[in-house]
């Protein structure tokens, strides 16, 4: 069994509708010619109505053929417009004549009832008084068709163009975010670990192991601008994993997230941001423990919503906190990628602690490449 090939198929489509556009017409003037007769009493069948319009029009539909091609090869537009516009006159003129000539000699003889017993001439004479000027119409109606299929079409190649313009310029948008954010991570790191070496050298020794890992795993991320939550979470409890070698007991951890998030493609490096101000600003400052809690859950309307809370100290607005680069650059490639259709905040719980809320529309795994 033969497999057609995406091209075959479309050639195929557009031959189906363009005989089928012509087949409508042809009925039309059967019909409207068959009215018309059964009005004035001529009495004439509808057999011979359809079949003389089916012979018109197939005509009509393969002398266009030549017309499309012509216009798309000389269109009325540009400085040589005038020149043109006398050339498709003369191909309108052709055009009618063809038209005419196989009317008279190959088709009038063999529609039932027609040109038995006529002369040729007086056929012919007939066929170019009758037709001769309505021919011309049709073509120049090709032609205006025609214009207009080309004008649709670049407009849709012009939109198209636009729109991988603007993916492409999405795309180095988000890829310069996540390069500012890397150095970003990296330095404050490395500051972690700096402070580290001083009180434990083995410990330190074990973040620069760890921290080469985590630094690997964003360079395998960095041409992807969107990852799984479930991946995200894996690179987010490497990040802890690090930050516990420096805090110890201080710094606990827990995860409520639901089953049906692990699969929703959410920024990549999204979170490390969040985490980093819960250390920073909830952790750091008090001498006591600090609980970090990441939440997720699905919420109608295909959206997911993320919450990272700490239980440190209470977050001061009036501040400038929640302007630095990580929340900055999280709030940039959210609004970068979904719009006004995310929501980003930062919010002051009672009784202590700060709470970073995200919430924007779904995108699964299957439905991102």
């Amino acid at each position: 069994m033969q497999v057609w090939n995406p091209s075959q198929k479309v050639f195929c489509k557009r031959v189906l509708i363009y005989g089928f556009v012509w087949l409508l017409i042809a009925l039309a003037f059967a019909g409207q010619y068959y009215l018309k007769a059964s009005k004035l009493g001529d009495g004439v069948l509808w057999v011979s109505a359809v079949s003389g319009a089916l012979a018109d029009w197939f005509l009509f539909a393969v002398l266009s053929l030549p017309a499309f091609r012509l216009t798309r090869f000389f269109p009325l537009d540009g400085s040589q417009w005038r020149l043109r516009v006398v050339l498709h006159g003369v191909a309108g003129v052709v055009f009618s004549l063809v038209w005419i000539l196989l009317r008279t000699l190959v088709v009038e003889p063999i529609l039932p009832g027609r040109g038995i017993g006529k002369p040729i001439n007086d056929v012919l004479r007939y066929v170019l008084v009758a037709t001769f000027f309505f021919n011309v119409l049709v073509y120049w109606v090709v032609v205006t068709i025609a214009h207009a299929l080309v004008y649709f079409r670049s407009l849709e190649e012009r939109e198209r163009r636009l729109l991988e313009l603007e993916n492409r310029l999405t795309s180095a948008r988000l890829y310069a975010l996540q390069m500012q954010l890397n150095p970003h991570f990296l330095f404050n790191a490395l500051n972690g670990i700096g402070t580290l070496m001083y009180r434990d050298v083995d410990a330190a020794d074990t973040m620069l192991v760890t921290l080469a890992g985590l630094l690997r795993h964003t360079l395998d991320q960095s041409g992807n601008p969107l990852v799984p939550l479930a991946e995200e979470m894996a690179f987010i409890d490497r990040y802890l994993a690090l930050e516990k070698m420096r805090f110890g007991a201080r710094l606990q951890v827990r995860h409520q997230l639901d089953p049906d998030t692990y699969k929703v493609k959410i920024p990549s490096l999204l979170l490390q941001p969040l985490v980093e101000n819960a250390i920073k600003h909830g952790l750091e400052p008090t001498i006591g423990a600090c609980t970090i809690l990441i939440r997720a859950q699905l919420m109608p309307l295909d959206r997911i919503r993320i919450e990272v809370e700490d239980t440190g100290c209470e977050l001061s607005l009036d501040r400038g906190v929640g302007s630095g680069v990580g929340t900055s650059n999280c709030r940039a490639r959210l609004a970068q990628i979904y719009g006004e259709c995310a929501i980003f905040r930062l919010e002051s719980m009672k009784g202590g602690g700060t709470r970073a809320l995200l919430e924007f529309p779904v995108r699964s795994t299957s439905s991102l490449a």
